[in-house]
């Protein structure tokens, strides 16, 4: 398919052999686009567990070979192309085999891709991808658009791609994993919100995480236009240079094209010779500067898209916080309780302790992810009343903070809840945050928040309700 940049090498003829690795969303729905466009599809998943079963039979059952427990790696060498689903790790022995193979290796996104009528909005970072990834399907649904969020946020883009009718822009959330895999996606717009250490139990340097996100202007061309942190020296480094039109979102002050946060807290938006006061932050639903930032950048990629203030404005004081991302639990005996289970990393959990002007009881733990928690002294230091540690974490979070915060150790989210209880006091915040993953307990973040939630709940009022 044709976009700005031209027409693209083709990926396989039809009757060409397409191996699917991963029987995911987004697996499984490469293997039915690329069924649907000619090829001979093999998908397999390496685990054998009932989601994949489940998955391997619905395949079957429309006709497309698929197998569970492992990959027939040889018939995978013998494919035209091989499509990667993003959890499954470069260092795994069938990705090696495929390298050292020489088969041309793509995402599902970039597949998809190629098989998209919508325009595209593309969001990457380290934190707030999904928000700001929903916030911008229902802006651009504020301003009369059909539009969906898809990609990371659970609707695979190859699913769209089969629609008769496709939407008129998506919006697309990117992780580093997808990122690294795709070849010719040029999107309409693409917003780079932040940046800072992540996945360094996958990565084995922070350059090389870097060099992941920095595939999104792979392919940036002179009519490519980018959103992006001008409060983020990593970012800008990034952009630096980068064919196309740029605009910055900062909370520090005015930016020359883009958005800012004014000195009476206004979004403001200046291009083009204007400048227009959108709201305050305050009637945002989403708490934190960063979020006003998410929103900023949602903001401006809606007003590209041809969205009308007026919707604008009122599209940003509809949005609602997403599940497991700073999200009230309630408040209790004057404590508010808070689910940032999706905080995964320092800086997610840097940020999520920074948005209250509260002294904040924090809840750190799950399964390390190669960040020192060190990192998080300044802002321990300066907001928390003490740090709660839990998880496989928590010998490795003792020793990076022992001396330094006061610090109690947890056994389970049970305990945790009802250690924070004990210690919290009249107009605290306790905050589940972690800045790790939840591996170790639980199978995967949103799970974790649930799991708080229903234990406050059931602390406070006797009756869990995830």
């Amino acid at each position: 398919m044709s976009r700005r940049n031209g027409e693209r090498p083709i990926l396989f003829e039809p009757g060409d052999p397409v191996a699917i690795l991963g029987l995911g969303k987004s697996g499984s729905a490469a293997a039915r686009l690329l069924a649907a466009r000619g090829a001979v599809v093999y998908a397999s998943d390496a685990f054998d567990g009932d989601t994949q079963r489940d998955a391997a039979r619905a395949l079957r059952a429309e006709g497309i070979e698929a197998e569970t427990g492992g990959h027939n790696v040889s018939r995978v060498l013998t494919s035209r192309l091989v499509v990667v689903s993003p959890g499954i790790d470069p260092a795994t022995d069938v990705r090696k085999a495929v390298r050292e193979a020489g088969v041309r290796t793509v995402a599902e996104v970039e597949v998809a891709f190629r098989n998209l009528e919508s325009r595209v909005i593309a969001i990457t970072g380290t934190n707030g991808k999904t928000t700001t990834t929903e916030l911008c399907g229902h802006l651009l649904r504020a301003g009369g658009l059909n539009a969906l969020a898809a990609g990371n946020v659970g609707t695979p883009l190859s699913e769209i791609a089969l629609l008769n009718d496709q939407p008129d822009w998506l919006a697309v959330e990117l992780s580093s994993f997808q990122l690294a895999d795709l070849e010719t996606f040029d999107p309409d717009v693409g917003i780079l919100l932040n940046l800072s250490p992540d996945h360094l139990d996958r990565y084995e340097t922070l350059e090389s995480y870097y060099a992941d996100k920095r595939r999104l202007f792979a392919n940036a061309c002179d009519g490519s236009q980018w959103i992006v942190n001008a409060d983020d020296a990593a970012v800008c480094a990034m952009v630096d240079g980068v064919a196309g039109t740029v605009l910055h979102v900062s909370s520090a002050g005015p930016v020359e094209k883009g958005a800012h946060l004014d000195a009476e807290n206004f979004l403001t938006a200046s291009w083009n010779g204007r400048t227009e006061r959108w709201l305050p932050a305050t009637q945002l639903q989403l708490v934190g500067r960063h979020n006003a930032m998410n929103a900023m950048a949602a903001g401006l990629a809606a007003s590209l898209a041809g969205c009308a203030t007026d919707d604008l404005r009122a599209g940003l004081r509809s949005f609602e916080p997403l599940p497991h991302r700073l999200q009230p639990v309630g408040e209790y005996d004057g404590v508010l309780w808070v689910n940032d289970s999706k905080g995964t990393n320092i800086s997610a959990t840097r940020v999520a302790i920074e948005a209250f002007e509260r002294p904040v009881v924090v809840l750190l733990g799950g399964r390390h992810k190669g960040e020192p928690y060190e990192a998080l002294l300044p802002v321990l230091n300066e907001h928390a009343r003490t740090v709660i540690a839990f998880g496989e974490a928590a010998p490795r979070i003792v020793g990076d903070l022992t001396g330094q915060v006061p610090l109690t150790v947890a056994s389970g989210m049970d305990d945790v809840v009802r250690i924070a209880r004990q210690v919290a006091e009249p107009g605290d915040v306790v905050l589940l945050s972690p800045a790790c993953s939840s591996f170790d307990m639980y199978s995967n973040y949103a799970a974790r928040g649930d799991a708080f939630t229903d234990a406050v709940r059931k602390l406070f009022e006797g009756n869990g309700s995830p």
